[in-house]
């Protein structure tokens, strides 16, 4: 294992190298500046529109029930597993390239929204399909559908192999045995590795839970997302804040480590550049993680939503990577910060649950083990939601390049598997697979924004000209 683990690290470090940050980055920044920093100026409108659906139009779910699935697949162990990762691996400078990456990333995930309405296709019976597969072949034309497909593997293998089952099972199942079990002793071997029974009882929960909800498709998925997902990020912001305010005195000091990590001030002489971009690949690779911004994973949901306003749409999409990350994403690693368990993970090599587990634990003093539960029932739903949004991504991919249900349906069930197998596979490893898998699949969708960027901005004045003059 520990020479797949080398291989992973070296195809991990390859694709999220210089290239794929500036083209992530710079894909931002450029719809940004072509905009007029819309994502600033527009962000009280777009979050009326997050909650003001247009129940008239056509689509298969409202707007808000397509923003949920979309953050069903994003609020999930990104923002609790993936936050920690990315501060120890990459130190606290990269909760601030984080959040910088998700600025941009809403001007990105803006334009995903209104491409995947402006070119979705109606398939009949109020079923509609799209996002970037059919914004590449029909907005750029049918020649490049060559990267449309390419994108649709991609968006397979990220759901079957990355962020849909591999992480966020294995994000649950290591809640659940810190929780429950965290001296291992009850254990089952299994090829010759020793695991907690919890976390095999855990696995087949999850993976029976999974399977009665995503055989209703996604409006069963929508209505699942549309009551979880609002209810349990409040539930967590509520607990992350109550954290800060008992540690308020901590927060300046955090916040000014943050921002000499971030720049490779606190670096010793020689090192600063590495350390800079360290922070600023961990930061950027677990944010695109968390927010999915430049994926194409998002405009998948949005292309459902009922609305016949391209723009409206894209507006409603931007809001989601403000509440993961700018919002949840930030509020994590502060709240890993202000208690000092970033601290005692580096010291005592904790990884992954167990550094937002011990902030929790140490960030309510009063009742150390409220602050754990909370966060194991927390990460339990957020994930769960997470693994039924993306088997509808990896679905309407599937969809794209066959038009064939009866793959669907194998495929679900392989996907099934994925979640059950999910836990018994190292932190690490997982974590790597879903970097690598996700580098890919962003590569033709971050072609495609850029090429239609002269629509985006088209259909944006129109729309502001006729409906928001300022």
């Amino acid at each position: 294992m520990v020479g797949f683990n080398e291989i992973l690290s070296e195809i991990d470090k390859f694709v999220w190298g210089i290239p794929l940050i500036v083209l992530i980055l710079g894909t931002g920044i450029y719809l940004t500046l072509r905009l007029g920093v819309l994502q600033f100026r527009r962000l009280p409108l777009a979050l009326k529109y997050m909650v003001q659906n247009e129940d008239t139009s056509n689509g298969e779910v409202s707007s808000f029930g397509a923003l949920c699935t979309a953050l069903a697949a994003t609020i999930g162990t990104g923002n609790i597993v993936g936050v920690a990762t990315a501060i120890t691996e990459g130190g606290p400078g990269a909760i601030f390239w984080m959040v910088v990456a998700a600025f941009f990333g809403m001007a990105t995930k803006y334009a995903e929204g209104l491409l995947a309405v402006k070119y979705r296709v109606d398939k009949g019976n109020g079923r509609f399909l799209g996002g970037p597969f059919y914004y590449i072949e029909n907005g750029m034309g049918k020649q490049w559908k060559w990267l449309a497909k390419c994108f649709a593997i991609f968006a397979t293998c990220v759901g079957l192999m990355g962020i849909g089952t591999f992480t966020q099972v294995n994000g649950i199942s290591s809640a659940t045995k810190n929780y429950f079990d965290p001296e291992m002793a009850t254990k089952v071997t299994i090829f010759e590795n020793d695991y907690s029974i919890v976390t095999v009882i855990t696995s087949v929960v999850v993976a029976a839970l999974v399977a009665l909800v995503v055989i209703g498709g996604i409006k069963r998925i929508a209505s699942v997302s549309s009551i979880v997902v609002p209810f349990m990020a409040i539930i967590y912001v509520a607990i992350c804040i109550t954290i800060l305010v008992v540690n308020f005195k901590e927060i300046p000091s955090a916040i000014v480590r943050i921002f000499e990590c971030a720049f490779g001030i606190r670096a010793i002489a020689g090192g600063a550049i590495g350390t800079l971009f360290m922070a600023m690949q961990k930061g950027i690779a677990r944010g695109i993680f968390s927010n999915e911004s430049g994926l194409g994973s998002a405009p998948i949901a949005a292309a459902a939503a009922k609305t016949d306003e391209p723009v409206r749409q894209g507006l409603v999409s931007m809001t989601g990577t403000f509440v993961d990350t700018v919002c949840i994403c930030t509020m994590t690693g502060l709240t890993i910060m202000v208690t000092g368990a970033y601290d005692i993970a580096i010291s005592k090599g904790y990884e992954g649950v167990e550094v937002t587990s011990l902030a929790f634990e140490k960030g309510l003093l009063w009742n150390s083990n409220i602050g754990p539960f909370i966060l194991m029932i927390c990460l339990v739903f957020f994930a769960f939601t997470t693994i039924i949004g993306w088997d509808y991504y990896s679905e309407r991919s599937l969809e794209y390049l066959f038009d064939n249900m009866k793959v669907v349906k194998v495929y679900r069930w392989l996907y099934i598997l994925a979640v059950l197998i999910g836990p018994f596979f190292t932190v690490s490893a997982v974590w790597k697979i879903a970097d690598i898998f996700n580098a890919l699949m962003a590569i033709p969708n971050l072609i495609a924004l850029i090429v239609l960027s002269k629509v985006v901005v088209k259909e944006t004045r129109k729309y502001f000209d006729k409906c928001h003059k300022d």
